[in-house]
């Protein structure tokens, strides 16, 4: 597969750092408060080196931040940037397909935790207030 990251498709571009299983999974944990080395490793059943690699990646495209919580020893967490925070609609949105188009077996939920309700999310083009999906979309390729 060739470099995605310099292609001018936003989607190619945001699957360069976030397009595994893997980074997706640490960005939910992550959402869900997770910060630590031993927390990711633990929740995920993920390999260490897998998870240092894409603890780095995270880190190094800005999701993620790492910040130093022990000098000894030496221990670091990580914490969600701006980009990462504003990734969790993707997930939740990445979930609600999961659940209605995969959804054989028992599987988690999403619910809002002030109130316990389902979260039911929707994605709607802020311009017409139309729900994407529902209108014919074009892609506009740069000059």
């Amino acid at each position: 597969m060739k470099n995605l990251s310099d292609a001018s498709c936003p989607i190619a571009r945001s699957l360069t750092c976030v397009g595994d299983a893997w980074s997706m999974l640490l960005l939910r944990d992550a959402s869900m408060g997770l910060t630590r080395f031993d927390e990711f490793r633990k929740s995920l059943g993920i390999a260490p080196t897998i998870l240092t690699r894409r603890l780095a990646t995270l880190t190094e495209e800005r999701l993620l931040e790492k910040r130093r919580y022990s000098e000894r020893p030496p221990r670091d967490e990580y914490q969600l940037t701006a980009a990462g925070r504003d990734f969790l609609p993707v997930l939740v949105l990445l979930g609600a397909w999961g659940r209605q188009y995969r959804g054989e077996g028992r599987l988690a939920r999403y619910v809002d935790a002030e109130t316990g309700e389902d979260i039911e999310p929707v994605a709607v083009d802020a311009v017409t207030g139309a729900k994407i999906g529902t209108r014919p979309i074009r892609v506009a390729t740069p000059e």
